[in-house]
């Protein structure tokens, strides 16, 4: 069943900071997203709202048996509880009153049946009719959905006490899984970065995920993609064994917090329309392989269930109700998803204060895409956070690394047997001393290898750090937070009631951004040739790079055609569509300075290359043939760049 009174939701953010969102505005009818990445973390929250409610508490131990899944079945089954008791205070207010119970009801849009009936409802005279209606009002108030995410790819193998691997149920993906799967939730998971087969396959050991004889499915399936076909693909493999995708969440490459994916060059808007243009196949060639396992099953698929339509939302840099509304009604979008926003909500998000107060001061130069993931993902950050202060004085203090206390990004075999993190100690160590050694290097080489190695920091620790001091549990001295939020923010700066936040979503209030902020679109193609720079100054010339740098340029270049396109139409009310064009003619003259500048490399890399051909074949002559081949399909490709 799905819950969603509002046309939006509040996405995940880091490990920590929507940790208790749902606690907040749930019980007012908000969905919202918590990350099980960090079921330690979960099981001290947990500590602290059962100790806040008067629950019993047992703590559930590291070395617990099946510890993962069961801290997390624990911490979703509390919120559940929390949320279900604050809807039920709120529901036995009265009307009429400055309460929580009209604020749920103000909250909602203003298009809702809901919001529309509470209205009429307002302008009855007193009596057993109106005392009907408000009863009827009341019994149809629900809580926001309380969701959760898993990365797909953190699904690293645990150890036992004497270092043997456990069984392939015991990894960390699958763990949370089965730990959200035995909750007493009735809401969905959100699987995001990829596609894990065995992951996805594991769960259909879990009734939950399939349609009960009413046709209701009590844990849905969210997947997070990048584009059209990724969903079709990973929503055949789930139809295969019967699992149902119930919403397809589109997000922005880049234009987003946290690790940021970005494509090849396709940008938000080209990949909406694809969506927008085959998105009846998202049924017609998903539901059939459904029927086809129920039939093989011996289920009877329900009749009601036949035509549910499957949901499809976007996120990521949206900042107006302007643009809320293209993505809704131009590019048939159900929901948009809103995170960075609400880190300056203190009544949605737990952030630590010195943290807040660092995001409402940022401008666009403090937020940066940073190389400091373990995973080697670009990864959304803003200078100033207390991870980078802490992170800088370890390295000047000559001890880089951290201890890794919680092992959720060990992916490294370079130094060991069993994975490690790049962030951690054990690894840097090696590897700055495996640098140091190497004599052929230069200094200045040196250096720079040495940089990135250090620069990796212990985001499965930090990015959960700033919930435990928001809620008094550690201290910033010891608990270093760390935050990643969307570029977006830089617009915003202050911090903002839940009801600001929430009218300025629905276009009811002040708007909270300057009128002058470039549309979403706008910002986005910036950021893509951002990225096309950076891909250009690391490229060493070979055909597979300057292959992909082409297919890029190109899909660029017909996202900007489309954004013009898109420019032409009337703009809806505080949608800035006039920042495209300029920024559209801007970015195209820096897009050809960028490849002018690749097309001289390639000459110089051409001209050594031919050098070197004429002398005897050394090692490294298969490296050169590369690039020569590299510069010959440049040539090809693109005649100009003769």
């Amino acid at each position: 069943m799905r819950n969603h009174q509002h046309c939006f939701h509040i996405p995940v953010m880091g490990i920590g900071h929507s940790v208790d969102t749902p606690i907040r505005v749930a019980p007012l009818g908000i969905g919202s997203v918590i990350s099980l990445v960090d079921d330690t973390l979960l099981e001290k929250i947990r500590s602290y709202y059962c100790k806040q409610y008067g629950f019993p508490y047992v703590k559930l131990g590291r070395n617990e048996p099946d510890g993962r899944a069961k801290r997390i079945t624990a911490y979703l089954d509390i919120v559940g509880r929390i949320v279900q008791l604050g809807l039920e205070r709120i529901k036995r207010q009265p009307f009429f009153e400055a309460n929580d119970k009209s604020r749920y009801f103000e909250l909602l849009p203003e298009e809702a049946d809901l919001k529309q009936e509470y209205n009429r409802f307002l302008k009855m005279d007193a009596g057993d009719e109106r005392d009907a209606a408000g009863e009827a009002l009341t019994q149809r108030m629900r809580p926001g959905s309380i969701d959760v995410n898993i990365m797909v790819k953190l699904d690293a193998v645990n150890y036992d006490r004497n270092g043997s691997p456990l069984g392939e149920e015991f990894t960390d993906a699958k763990a949370a899984l089965r730990g959200y799967a035995n909750s007493r939730l009735r809401s969905a998971i959100v699987f995001s970065a990829g596609m894990n087969p065995k992951l996805f396959t594991y769960m259909t050991r879990f009734p939950d995920f399939y349609r009960d004889e009413t046709g209701q499915i009590k844990k849905r399936i969210i997947l997070k993609v990048s584009d059209f076909r990724s969903a079709l693909i990973q929503g055949k493999f789930l139809a295969k064994v019967g699992l149902e995708v119930d919403e397809f969440r589109v997000e922005s490459g880049l234009n987003c917090g946290g690790h940021a994916f970005p494509t090849n060059g396709r940008l938000l808007p080209c990949l909406l329309q694809e969506f927008k243009e085959n998105r009846e196949r998202l049924t017609t060639e998903l539901k059939p392989l459904v029927y086809r396992y129920y039939e093989k099953m011996g289920w009877p698929y329900p009749e009601a269930a036949s035509n549910s339509p499957v949901l499809v939302t976007v996120q990521g840099g949206i900042g107006t109700y302007g643009e809320a509304s293209r993505l809704r009604e131009d590019f048939g979008m159900d929901l948009t998803g809103w995170a960075s926003p609400f880190l300056l909500v203190p009544e949605a998000t737990c952030v630590d204060t010195p943290t807040r107060r660092l995001l409402a001061g940022a401008g666009h130069k403090d937020l940066f895409v940073s190389d400091v993931s373990p995973l080697e993902i670009p990864f959304n950050n803003v200078h100033g956070t207390g991870s980078e202060i802490w992170t800088s004085k370890r390295v000047a203090a000559g001890r880089p690394g951290s201890a890794c206390p919680k092992r959720f990004l060990r992916n490294n075999l370079e130094f060991s047997q069993k994975p490690i993190c790049l962030a951690s100690r054990k690894y840097q160590e090696k590897k700055l001393a495996e640098i140091d050694a190497a004599a052929a290097l230069p200094d200045g080489e040196k250096r720079r290898l040495r940089g990135k190695v250090v620069e990796k920091t212990c985001i499965c620790d930090h990015l959960g750090n700033g919930a435990l001091i928001a809620l008094g549990m550690a201290k910033e001295t010891t608990a270093p937070p760390l935050v990643c939020p969307g570029p977006n923010i830089a617009w915003l700066n202050k911090t903002y009631t839940l009801k600001e936040m929430v009218d300025h979503i629905y276009g009811r209030g002040p708007c909270l951004v300057p009128a002058d902020r470039p549309h979403m679109f706008a910002a986005e193609i910036v950021m893509y040739v951002d990225h096309f720079e950076r891909q250009v100054a690391s490229c060493s010339g070979s055909a597979r790079e300057l292959k992909a740098l082409e297919e890029f340029k190109q899909n660029l270049e017909r996202g900007m055609d489309f954004c013009l396109a898109e420019a032409l139409k009337p703009p809806y009310p505080g949608e800035n569509l006039a920042s495209i064009a300029p920024c559209v003619e801007t970015q195209r003259v820096r897009l050809k300075g960028i490849v002018k500048r690749l097309e001289k490399r390639m000459r110089a890399l051409a001209g050594s290359a031919a050098e070197a051909s004429s002398k005897k074949a050394t090692p490294g002559e298969d490296g050169k043939k590369d690039r020569q081949q590299g510069q010959a399909y440049l040539l090809a490709a693109k005649p100009e760049y003769a």
